[in-house]
């Protein structure tokens, strides 16, 4: 077998590994609720199945998604569809734009960057991709799932500069951390944060995490997941099945890190960091210092996802299509609301008072608090 086959079989062997639910026990059934807040679908839209690591933009009061071939924008408080372009591939992950941009990265292997849902340009990026690209600056960045950076003006596609650094055997086919922060460009690569000058893809600073322990390289895996939680100078990011962590990004340095497996990102803001372990176990860490605020064990094995903060709520979606508001100080449920029954596929996204979330079976249901 080829050096790329092995690199392949590796990497599928690290996501069964990592992803397989076959032997989970049953989720933990559902406690009675009287609701504490009042929140009701407001629109419904569908798209292709959902079988990649989507990710959802915001802008201006948009929300800007892909899926099979076709990228689209609907208004957020409507659902009104204000463009949709097709970028002739499938897509690999989800969509990133700067309010005019948007662009996608195909299964090909093809960036493709529309202007208003009209490609302007695409071309073939030679890496296999499961991170959203972002768009700043009159810029595309581009993070592949081999760790490597690549930078591409937005209006010709020139290729401005390329990255390929050093790093374990293994990587995680999930959605890492590509995100701008001040004149800095941050990037997970494997458990460190690195802040990298987005004009020449020099390294600033670089923070690990976590340190990675285990008997073996699917063990040891524990790249960063995104997207990262910003607030302020500070970021926060889960490193997979290894621990969650915040680090000053103006200074780069590390303020906190704290043991906490689980495979899926983290949501927060300035009061509590909060993410759910492998068997669903939510924690909620205190922003400032790392301290456990509370954790609950009452939505075990139910399949949740990267949770939402909004005002004093956090809002998870499960694996049986299920939206669940829980309050923020105590862990305690608020609300829940259904989709389709399949499955949260993404993060959940708010634009002003809408939030949104979408399931497996392609399914975009939009929800308001009342």
């Amino acid at each position: 077998m080829s050096g790329a086959g092995r690199a392949l079989g590796a990497l599928a062997l690290a996501l069964l590994a990592a992803c397989s639910s076959t032997d989970k026990p049953k989720a933990t059934p559902l406690e009675p609720l009287t609701p504490s807040i009042a929140g009701r679908q407001v629109w419904t839209e569908r798209i292709d199945k959902v079988d990649f690591p989507l990710t959802v933009a915001v802008r201006d009061g948009a929300f800007v998604l892909g899926a099979g071939d076709s990228v689209l924008a609907l208004q957020a408080d409507t659902g009104r569809t204000i463009w949709r372009g097709s970028v002739g591939g499938r897509i690999a992950a989800g969509v990133g734009t700067d309010g005019r941009f948007a662009a996608v990265v195909t299964r090909e292997g093809e960036l493709v960057v529309l202007d208003a849902g009209k490609t302007l340009w695409r071309k073939p990026i030679g890496s296999k991709v499961t991170t959203a690209p972002l768009v700043a600056g009159e810029r595309v960045f581009v993070l592949g799932i081999d760790r490597s950076v690549q930078a591409f003006d937005v209006l010709d596609g020139r290729k401005l500069w390329r990255v390929q650094r050093p790093g374990e055997p293994l990587t995680l086919a999930q959605s890492g951390v590509l995100a701008p922060f001040k004149n800095t460009l941050l990037v997970g690569q494997g458990p460190r944060l690195a802040g990298l000058d987005p004009g020449n893809g020099n390294v600033r600073w670089e923070v690990p995490i976590a340190s990675p322990r285990g008997t073996n390289d699917v063990e040891r895996l524990a790249d960063l997941l995104g997207p990262p939680v910003r607030l302020g100078d500070r970021v926060c990011a889960r490193a997979f099945q290894s621990a969650v962590g915040c680090v000053d990004a103006e200074r780069g340095q590390l303020q906190w890190t704290r043991n906490g497996g689980g495979t899926d990102a983290v949501g927060g803001d300035a009061e509590v960091i909060v993410g759910a372990d492998a068997s669903d176990r939510l924690n909620a860490w205190r922003t400032a210092s790392g301290e456990v605020a509370w954790t609950s064990e009452k939505l075990l094995y139910r399949g949740l996802g990267t949770p939402l903060l909004v005002g004093k709520a956090i809002v998870f979606g499960d694996a049986e299509g299920i939206v669940h508001w829980l309050s923020r100080d105590t862990g305690e449920a608020q609300l829940r609301l259904p989709t389709d029954g399949s499955g949260i596929a993404t993060a959940p996204v708010a634009a002003g008072t809408t939030m949104l979330v979408v399931t497996r079976n392609g399914g975009l249901h939009a929800f308001r608090p009342e």
